[in-house]
């Protein structure tokens, strides 16, 4: 089904462009700070899809600049957006730039932008992430990098997309937490940037990965750490890397 811009014109794939993406420019009305983060979040959704994170749209991704939160729209492949579909919302929910429709998850990011300091949210349907949350209702132990998400990282339960009762499961599971799994439905994350809320998502399906690659062995278990262990690792994550002077 194609995608309509809140104008009713269409944006089918089949529709003809005078110019390609890339050439689309942003508005003259939208700030520098805005078309620069817009960018940003376009390169960060096209990213989910290169790395297997996401199948088609079935992603979304959006990121805070002041009171402004923009997301990527619904139903559009990301390889077609350029700086002219930038699309931003208030933290209410009503549309302050661009014409195509907000993604349909946008309840869920906002729930997070309201609870948390995030800056940034990343949202995906990654394949061992998801097969993950169909199994337990928290992430066994597996690697001290659940350390880096604030520890065991919690499955959020059921509820149908785009919907309040998603985006309040979402928080309960997201307490103390930077990222969570959705049950039979995906993950989620989110940082003080695009790159840290897009390395914790990756980081989460690896690390279900590893468990799921472990667990799959017959008559054995794979080891776990405590949440002692855990704590200890991010103890030293905080020290990690060159730090500044």
């Amino acid at each position: 089904m194609a995608e309509q811009r809140r104008d009713g014109r269409d944006v089918g794939d089949s529709a003809p462009e005078a110019t390609t993406a890339e050439e689309r420019a942003v508005p003259d009305a939208v700030p520098d700070e805005k078309a620069r983060a817009w960018a940003a979040l376009v390169a960060t959704a096209r990213r989910t899809v290169a790395d297997g994170l996401v199948v088609g749209t079935s992603g979304n991704v959006s990121v805070r600049v002041g009171d402004t939160v923009l997301v990527t729209p619904s139903g559009v492949p990301y390889k077609r957006l350029a700086p002219a579909d930038i699309v931003g919302v208030d933290l209410t929910g009503r549309q302050v730039l661009g014409t195509l429709t907000p993604t349909s998850e946008l309840p869920m990011h906002l729930a997070v932008y309201r609870a948390t300091d995030a800056r940034a949210v990343v949202h995906t349907h990654a394949v061992h992430a998801t097969a993950v949350s169909t199994l337990v209702r928290e992430l066994p132990l597996i690697h001290y990098m659940a350390a880096d998400l604030g520890g065991p990282v919690r499955v959020a339960p059921y509820a149908t997309y785009g919907t309040p009762e998603l985006a309040e499961n979402t928080l309960q599971a997201l307490t103390d937490r930077t990222a969570c799994l959705l049950q039979n439905h995906g993950t989620i994350a989110y940082g003080t940037t695009l790159d840290q809320a897009y390395d914790r998502t990756a980081q989460l399906e690896w690390m279900c990965r590893v468990w799921l690659t472990a667990s799959a062995l017959p008559g054995l278990s794979p080891t776990l750490l405590t949440e002692t262990q855990v704590n200890q690792a991010g103890e030293r994550l905080r020290g990690y890397g060159q730090q500044q002077r």
